[in-house]
């Protein structure tokens, strides 16, 4: 596709600031989630079922998301399912302003919202190698992921101060207006879209599915990436959204204003993570330099984290004093650093590798089977948490993380795989 460079800058610009502004929302909204469930009467079970629904509900639709993104105009999806999703957030707004919420009913929007967030992925995914350059993907990678993450950096405080201060009503509502927000934005990018006269009715349909999958499994290098994420989205993402917010209720001492610097430091070490990618691996030919130094910086971190977790260390550094705080801060700070050297050059290698007509359908298949462990971990995270000392549950994880890095990195560097 030719493409004027003001157009192309123009877009772009566009694409990002749609996604900034409503992660911007989402973040404000998600981060006190786990404590509104805790405070309504949830337990860590159902703190964990909650980000089981996050993810589960888009995990089943990705599949038929993909073909209908390569089928149909995947700016119109992206603007669809904002508006929808808007829709199903000021619900959730009316109703704690009502005072009808419950986790019932929080529960089942967060499904509506899961599902339509399962079709807007593939298609975002699929429009922005038709906005840039392929030499500059990884710098749009990086420059996309680093402003979305600048647009998610104030949610934290802002979502704990809103909490504490005024509830969650007008949390819900913000979070509503910046879906608004970003379907306008995306409704402005100009986007061609590339007709193709796929296969009518059910069988079509199947066989546009059945070519995606066969093209997974016939690129071994994508395909080892997948398993690759799906231990590693299993292993450390309920890190973030179970384990920390249980151990900070429970065994920690400090308000709940520094439960939200904690997650603002986990969205900088992203952010960090994002702006050293696109300095110091933006080249093709670096890519496995930026996946070695992120497994390298994952497994330091998630052993120091675990033993954080240990009573011995609280007892020695104080659950609420100041040096305990910034230790956790900055061992949460390289976690995200290393999960974003390794995200970004991994898809960037998936964007390469796959021709436009498989583009959405490649990403909604990666997709369902890289985040395919975040909600059973969560889940198994919630269950094993009930019965087990949490120090013991990560160490457990660092180990296992541990030689999943690995057996991982062995042959990727053995073989030049990428």
């Amino acid at each position: 596709m030719k493409r004027g460079k003001k157009a192309l800058n123009i877009n772009f610009i566009l694409l990002m600031f749609g996604r900034m502004i409503s992660d911007t929302g989402t973040g404000i909204q998600m981060v006190i989630m786990p404590l509104y469930i805790i405070d309504s009467g949830g337990s860590s079970a159902t703190v964990g079922l909650f980000s089981f629904m996050c993810l589960v509900p888009a995990l089943i639709i990705y599949p038929f998301a993909g073909v209908l993104a390569d089928r149909l105009n995947r700016k119109m999806i992206t603007v669809a399912t904002d508006l929808a999703s808007a829709a199903a957030i000021m619900a959730l707004a009316f109703g704690a302003y009502s005072g009808r919420m419950s986790l019932t009913l929080l529960l089942w929007m967060q499904v509506v919202v899961s599902l339509l967030y399962g079709l807007f992925d593939p298609a975002t995914k699929g429009m922005l190698p038709q906005l840039v350059a392929q030499n500059e993907l990884t710098k749009a990678n990086s420059t996309l992921a680093t402003l979305r993450i600048l647009g998610s950096l104030l949610g934290p405080v802002i979502g704990a101060t809103l909490y504490a201060k005024v509830g969650i009503t007008v949390v819900f509502f913000i979070n509503g207006v910046s879906f608004l927000m970003s379907a306008g934005s995306s409704l402005l990018i100009r986007y061609k879209h590339i007709k193709r006269e796929p296969a009518t009715g059910v069988p079509g349909f199947t066989a546009d599915f059945s070519d995606g999958i066969k093209f997974v499994l016939t690129n071994k290098v994508i395909l080892k990436l997948c398993i690759f994420f799906l231990v590693i989205y299993a292993v450390i993402q309920p890190i973030f959204s179970v384990t920390l917010p249980l151990f900070f209720r429970t065994q920690l001492k400090y308000p709940d204003t520094q439960y939200g610097y904690l997650q603002m430091i986990i969205i900088l070490g992203a952010l960090l993570g994002s702006i050293l990618v696109s300095l110091l691996f933006s080249k093709e030919q670096e890519m496995t330099k930026s996946l070695v130094s992120g497994c390298s910086l994952l497994m330091l971190a998630m052993l120091t984290f675990s033993f954080l977790l240990f009573p011995h260390s609280l007892f020695l550094l104080g659950r609420g004093s100041v040096l305990y705080f910034n230790l956790l801060a900055g061992v949460l700070g390289l976690l995200s650093i290393a999960i974003m050297f390794i995200n970004v050059p991994v898809q960037t290698f998936v964007q390469r590798a796959t021709p436009n007509e498989y583009m959405s359908r490649m990403f909604s298949i990666v997709g369902m089977i890289t985040k395919g462990g975040m909600p059973l971990g969560a889940l198994v995270y919630g269950i094993i948490l009930n019965r087990a000392p949490v120090h013991w549950t990560v160490m457990t994880a660092a180990l296992l993380m541990m030689l999943v890095l690995v057996v991982f990195m062995v042959p990727v560097l053995k073989n030049h795989e990428l």
